[in-house]
């Protein structure tokens, strides 16, 4: 990794949970020694990328990324396009809803939309997501590029017990994904939280992001899953129209598979 991606790398350590982070905490978190994160810290603060906060004197976000985040919006509106999606969404499914893009290598968490259905729900307080541990990282390895998975097979970290540990248990499981149309996982990323994602593509034909359903493992049935994936279905063609793509034949002929065998979940005891 270069220095100037190290240097970059910092900024996805913020987010609305941590949205301040000292030094110290900062050189845990990145794993590296004090010297080369302050140096880092400097070249993105000179930037106006990061700031220190006066009362507290640990870092946050700087103007410069807003004035990045809405250039970005106005010029490629996929968030605002999605949200009315997402919201339908959740409260047609009672889960959490919510839209990643893929840039480059990374997935990306775009939006979320939390159902006020039942009082305990899945937060979404990531900033990206693993590849081979999410709903949404297994559906944009499907979908997306195909040495994407070369790159998630070296990052394999181990969440939980359930999360895939080999590139043959990846490779496996994305040709399942690829078959089915749906990423699906079950606590291999975080603990009794269920997901199921769907590919989204824009006007080149190639894979944009993932729209997901997350939802607390003990409320999932045959029922509630097949549901979801309608849903699902019909959120994905809608945001791939409103980030000017179109579903390939491909993907909709796997979701026809998919809906038609219903295969079978384990009802919640």
């Amino acid at each position: 990794m270069s220095s100037a991606a190290k240097t970059l790398a910092l900024l996805s350590l913020f987010s609305s949970q941590r949205p301040e982070i000292g030094l110290s905490e900062l050189c845990r978190l990145a794993r590296r020694d004090k010297a080369t994160t302050y140096r880092h810290l400097q070249v993105l603060e000179v930037a106006g990328f990061v700031e220190q906060a006066p009362e507290t004197k640990r870092y946050r976000l700087g103007p410069a990324v807003l004035q990045l985040a809405q250039t970005r919006e106005l010029t490629v509106p996929r968030k605002e396009s999605a949200i009315a999606e997402l919201s339908r969404l959740a409260d047609e499914t009672g889960e959490t809803a919510h839209v990643s893009e893929l840039s480059g290598t990374t997935l990306y968490a775009l939006a979320s939309h939390e159902s006020s259905k039942h009082s305990t729900r899945v937060v979404i307080d990531i900033q990206t997501f693993p590849l081979h541990a999410t709903a949404s990282g297994l559906c944009a390895l499907a979908f997306g590029p195909p040495d994407l998975i070369d790159v998630a097979a070296t990052k394999l970290q181990v969440f939980t017990p359930t999360t895939l540990k080999t590139k043959e248990e990846l490779a496996c499981t994305v040709e399942i994904v690829r078959d089915t149309g749906f990423g699906h996982t079950s606590s291999s990323f975080e603990q009794e939280v269920h997901s199921l994602a769907a590919p989204v593509f824009d006007q080149t034909g190639r894979l944009a992001g993932c729209v997901s359903v997350a939802s607390v493992a003990a409320r999932c049935s045959a029922d509630l899953e097949h549901s979801i994936k309608e849903k699902l279905m019909q959120a994905s063609r809608e945001i791939t129209r409103n980030w000017g793509g179109t579903i390939p034949d491909s993907v909709e002929a796997s979701w026809a598979r998919s809906l038609n065998s219903h295969p079978a979940l384990e009802p919640a005891p």
